[in-house]
């Protein structure tokens, strides 16, 4: 596949220095050249999935869009993530990219051209060139958000998340957002962020928030956060860290919360909840996640407290795949001989993981223990 750009100043490495990188992209569709930046993370893997946010007007919010993804990753609340920003401030160019035809409300011929560029230029040469994941993020402002909603007007919408910042609508797209989010059966994150701040826009935001609100459907994952102190230019700070919050919550370990509400109110297995949210997870994001020990010994904790024996068989198998070497999966397969009655089994299992490495809570002492308690209570 022929590509159409050319890279202007900057290598891509992926050293310490060089975590985010800025290139001039020569574009056939544009027939023009355009700056665009990119931010890959610290711990670049080309063998591991990463998502791809793209991020219109960059010059106002890649930065923020950056320092938030890194700060969510890094504390596991959202998978490791390319960012790509499209420059538009020089010469106002922004409004001739996303400007609209005030009759139709669709983009007008620089518009379409611009649509082509983000669709079947950056994107493509990303997907081949790294290793991106299928879920894709658009974050706009204003005239940038209203724009990403024109990928929502496609039978198949490239984007899987969008994130409208006080979007200036075009002529009806307060109904054709309900409509197509409505009609989309792939799974869709739509986030509006808006200000108290009462503007032109403030009727038709209010109008499609109503419509959309009322969408009763499993894929569409629907957000709405208005912030009343804020204005139109102060919005841009706001609601960026709720917005991937309220996307990228499925990827976050499991909260103590999560732990009262979820897991312990289910008439489900324990187990079972951890399976479907690495499930989940995987179909949402095309990733597959690491299972996190945080997670393993919610379910653990969650096994004792409903005293769920059948689940602790699959946690220890889960257990010996993820943390191989340590004394995890070997402990738990020996409680859950030891709950079935079986001494014999529970014996020889605990002093498999005494033979291992700690990790955790878990000890030696503690699989010493198990062992000398058994051998006490049954003569071995």
């Amino acid at each position: 596949m022929q590509r159409f750009l050319i890279l202007f100043a900057f290598l891509f490495c992926f050293g310490l220095n060089a975590q985010i990188t800025k290139e001039i992209f020569e574009s056939f569709k544009l027939q023009e050249r355009r700056d665009v930046s990119y931010y890959f993370p610290e711990e670049y893997d080309k063998e591991k999935k990463h998502p791809l946010i793209v991020v219109l007007d960059a010059d106002y919010l890649f930065e923020q869009v950056v320092a938030t993804a890194k700060f969510y990753s890094n504390f596991h609340g959202m998978p490791e993530s390319i960012i790509v920003g499209i420059h538009q401030s020089e010469d106002s160019i922004r409004f001739d990219d996303c400007a609209f035809d005030e009759d139709t409300g669709l983009p007008s011929e620089k518009g379409g051209k611009f649509f082509e560029f983000l669709g079947m230029e950056i994107i493509p040469y990303l997907d081949l060139t790294y290793n991106t994941a299928p879920f894709k993020m658009v974050v706009g402002y204003d005239i940038t958000a209203n724009f990403q909603n024109y990928w929502l007007l496609k039978d198949n919408p490239i984007f899987d998340a969008y994130i409208n910042i006080s979007p200036s609508l075009a002529p009806d797209m307060e109904k054709h957002v309900p409509t197509r989010l409505e009609a989309i059966n792939q799974q869709i994150f739509y986030q509006l962020i808006v200000e108290g701040e009462k503007s032109k826009n403030t009727s038709k935001i209010k109008a499609m928030n109503n419509a959309i609100k009322v969408i009763d459907k499993e894929s569409l994952h629907y957000f709405y956060d208005e912030y009343q102190n804020a204005d139109h230019i102060s919005i841009v700070t706001y609601g960026i860290g709720k917005a991937f919050d309220n996307v990228f919550g499925m990827f976050k370990p499991i909260s103590p919360k999560e732990y009262k509400t979820q897991i312990l109110t289910s008439d489900e297995p324990v187990f079972n909840y951890l399976e479907n949210k690495y499930k989940t997870i995987e179909n949402l994001f095309g990733i597959k996640k690491p299972v996190d020990l945080n997670d393993v010994m919610a379910i653990y904790a969650g096994t004792r407290k409903k005293e769920d024996v059948e689940s602790l068989k699959p946690l220890s198998d889960l257990c010996k795949a993820e943390f191989p070497g340590t004394m995890l999966g070997f402990y738990f397969e020996g409680e859950y001989y030891e709950q079935l009655g079986e001494p014999k089994k529970a014996l020889r299992t605990f002093e498999k993981a005494f033979g291992m490495d700690e990790i955790d809570f878990l000890t030696k002492e503690m699989a010493l223990e198990k062992i000398d308690a058994l051998k006490a209570d049954f003569g071995y």
